[in-house]
């Protein structure tokens, strides 16, 4: 494969004899959060954290970073109880990680096991315009059965993700997607040195409740907001230590914008898909606003202990798929009604007179592989809430590089919100009934004459 310049090169067909030559394809279909892979080969870096995924492995070919990616049919756990047929990368979707450095050659073999063509783009990615993955404009697509390689150097350091270019409306709602990331080849003066560095996909699916596969055709109305394809409960938590610096980096391919609000704390953006912002055009944030095909930075000082909420502020964008077509019946007496109907359909419940929090009370039967609308119990009851939501956990004794669940926070003697049983004082009210900036003027009201032409021909005068 040495001296490729130009397009992706296909391999004649993949059998045993092809895929000898070849990096052995890695597979991984756990659904946990994977740890960090620290390079064994190559030059070091500090690795990224895939939330609910992985970083691919490597080899080492002449000086050449080899990886070999796998596109085909998957089956993914979007939460516990939950799984959907998706296409994805090596066994998931979103594929697993790639991780270079500045400067890296690198070379992909990706083998076709779908049912129909494809290719990858590199989003983001300074290359040659024959490795960029658009089939038909800069490469043939890759067809059923074959393996095409793609050659480049990673020439800037930053967050960036793979996708395909062929079908593109169908494949990417399956799933086919994975993140990259190109780290610094030394210090560099935009791009500061954090303890923790996670990274993750924004994707969305319409799957009816009780059902497995996506509708492709959708362009706006879904029903599952994913992180990495995973919906709350089934997305792990970001688990830090006290005063660490920590890097989140997210990529958006839905189909709308994403407003990520983090709680207790304040960062700043330090890097899009088009490279490091420069230090004086950062400013503190707590939620920012990511559109349909960027990719996003931030970082910020873990400095305050506790179970923060990380979601999309989007309200719709943390439920599930029960289905969204329920009327506003705040403050509609069911009893009468309630009772007649449960002599026909026994398990019939009301539903929203109070609000939708009582939904996360019944236990309402629902179709095989769905998850709840709202769902999780933290160490108060119930979260209520679904799709693109987890926990920030910032502990005191989180030692350095351990990544596990620490178990919920352990709030210190009078630091939680509680009922008040003291006295309660009548409130004072305002009394004014307030007025108009431009009152109309009080003119006296003067009597009118109608005059009424009735049918038959007639005058009436009032």
């Amino acid at each position: 494969m040495t001296g490729i310049t130009g397009g992706a090169i296909a391999a004649s067909a993949v059998s045993r004899v092809a895929l000898a030559a070849l990096p052995e394809p890695i597979l991984q279909t756990s659904p946990t959060t994977m740890p960090p892979l620290v390079p064994n080969t190559g030059r070091t870096y500090n690795p990224v954290v895939t939330l609910n995924g992985w970083t691919l492995p490597w080899r080492m070919n002449n000086g050449v970073k080899e990886f070999h990616l796998v596109a085909e049919p998957v089956v993914r756990e979007m939460a516990p109880g939950f799984k959907a047929h998706l296409w994805g990368y090596n066994g998931q979707s979103p594929g697993p990680t790639i991780e270079v450095v500045e400067g890296d050659r690198v070379r992909i073999f990706v083998t076709n096991k779908l049912p129909e063509h494809t290719s990858v783009h590199w989003h983001g990615q300074r290359l040659p315009n024959g490795m960029d993955g658009v089939a038909g404009l800069t490469q043939p697509a890759i067809q059923p059965g074959k393996t095409f390689v793609y050659e480049f150097m990673a020439r800037r350091p930053g967050t960036f993700m793979y996708h395909p270019h062929a079908d593109e409306m169908t494949q990417m709602a399956m799933g086919m997607m994975g993140f990259w990331v190109t780290h610094p080849k030394a210090k560099h003066p935009m791009i500061d040195e954090v303890d923790r560095d996670f990274c993750f996909l924004l994707n969305s699916y319409d799957i009816d409740p009780g059902s497995y596969t996506p509708k492709t055709m959708t362009m706006l109305d879904f029903n599952l907001w994913s992180w990495n394809s995973r919906i709350f409960p089934g997305i792990d938590s970001l688990n830090v230590r006290l005063n660490d610096k920590v890097r989140i980096r997210v990529g958006n391919l839905t189909m709308t914008n994403h407003p990520m609000h983090l709680h207790g704390h304040e960062f700043v953006i330090t890097g899009t898909d088009g490279g490091p912002t420069p230090k004086s055009t950062r400013w503190p944030e707590v939620t920012t606003d990511i559109a349909v095909g960027q990719m996003r930075q931030f970082e910020f000082l873990a400095d305050e202990e506790g179970d923060w909420a990380f979601h999309c502020h989007k309200s719709h964008h943390t439920m599930n798929a029960m289905g969204h077509n329920v009327p506003n019946l705040i403050g509609v007496d069911h009893s009468g009604i309630a009772k007649k109907i449960n002599k026909l359909i026994p398990d019939y419940m009301v539903m929203g007179e109070r609000g939708m929090a009582d939904m996360t009370e019944m236990e309402m039967p629902i179709p095989d592989n769905t998850a709840p609308m709202m769902t999780g119990e933290g160490p108060f009851g119930s979260v209520e809430m679904g799709g693109m939501f987890s926990v920030l956990k910032v502990r005191r004794n989180q030692k350095s590089g351990d990544y596990s669940n620490p178990g919920w926070y352990k709030h210190p003697k009078g630091t939680v919100a509680h009922e008040y049983n003291g006295p309660l004082a009548e409130p004072a009210r305002f009394k004014s009934g307030g007025g108009q900036s431009m009152p109309r003027s009080q003119r006296p009201v003067t009597p009118m004459e109608v005059n009424v032409r009735k049918p038959n021909g007639g005058h009436e005068n009032h």
